[in-house]
């Protein structure tokens, strides 16, 4: 087993090794998407620095581009690629050259198939404008210690709501807010979904975005932090306007202390068969699966994970 610091060395000069290799062969958005993974930026980050250098271009084109479901073409946009070049640390026409080459060229490369507006919108891409909007970090400057989440499940077989007991530790001084994400089912309302501020804080400003069927809330605190402090604070979510739901998954984008997760079922509707899973990325496989045993009478489920890590947690159900 290797230790933390050779697992994370291990996988950056993996990153690395994957970079060169893309930026040779391409195609331009698995290399684009290589290099902000590599640099650890977010997109509205990569926006603001553009932006700084007289260059407007939205988080959702950034997505588009990283996803190949886009391919900047017009002068605007091969001035902002030669910039992301710089921003990225990469060398001059690293990015630019891949363009070059007709759409569709490179080892891998596949044209995307025609798809709806609605399938093409990036959930991380949704949450990084809706960030940008409100101008606010994805690192809120809090590190979390200990998360209890429970979400119920309807009679349906629809998220009803789920809410949160979170105790988390300022990593430097001023901090007074949180933000929230909730990511509905598929049919989900945003706009009908209700913010619960329960313990310690009160609800700011809540941005939505339709089509990628997410929710930003403003949790504020009743103290601004210093370095060092702890603060513990329960919120929810009030939701039951997506459609049946099979599995429910929360995203870490740093490692951090113990998160609890319980799912629980209504009486009308049991799962046959419940199975906790984790996966390191968004499009990754699952792995480290594992039956869950119900309790409470055979309505919830729960997992416990001492000290998550970079990725995702979750719980699965077949329904028959």
């Amino acid at each position: 087993m290797r230790s933390t610091g050779e697992s994370t060395r291990a996988s950056t000069q993996a990153g690395a090794q994957e970079l060169g290799q893309l930026l040779r062969a391409g195609p331009f958005h698995l290399a684009l998407r290589a290099a902000l993974t590599a640099r650890g930026l977010p997109l509205h980050r990569v926006q603001h620095r553009l932006a700084a250098r007289g260059i407007k271009l939205g988080v959702t084109s950034l997505s588009y581009w990283q996803q190949g479901a886009r391919r900047p073409s017009r002068p605007e946009s091969l001035k902002a690629v030669r910039a992301l070049e710089q921003i990225l640390e990469l060398s001059e026409g690293a990015l630019l050259r891949l363009l070059a080459a007709p759409e569709g060229a490179g080892s891998r490369a596949v044209r995307p198939q025609a798809r709806s507006y609605r399938a093409l919108v990036s959930v991380g891409a949704a949450v990084e404008e809706l960030l940008a909007g409100m101008e606010l970090p994805a690192d809120g400057g809090l590190h979390t210690v200990g998360h209890h989440e429970r979400v119920r499940i309807g009679a349906g077989g629809e998220l009803l709501g789920r809410e949160s007991q979170h105790v988390v530790r300022a990593h430097r001084d001023g901090v007074d807010r949180y933000l929230a994400v909730h990511h509905g089912d598929p049919g989900c309302d945003p706009a009908g979904v209700r913010v619960r501020a329960d313990e310690n804080c009160r609800t700011g400003r809540v941005r939505w975005h339709p089509e990628a069927e997410v929710l930003v809330a403003e949790l504020l605190f009743d103290a601004r932090l210093r370095t060092g402090d702890t603060y513990v604070f329960g919120y929810g979510f009030e939701d039951g306007t997506g459609g049946r739901c099979t599995e429910y998954v929360r995203g870490f984008s740093y490692s951090g202390g113990q998160y609890v997760l319980q799912v629980r079922f209504d009486e009308a509707a049991l799962p046959v068969r419940c199975r906790r899973f984790s996966r390191s990325g968004p499009g990754a496989p699952r792995g480290a699966l594992a039956d869950l045993t119900p309790s409470g009478r055979h309505r919830a489920v729960h997992l416990v994970e001492p000290e998550v890590r970079r990725g995702l947690l979750g719980i699965a159900w077949d329904w028959a």
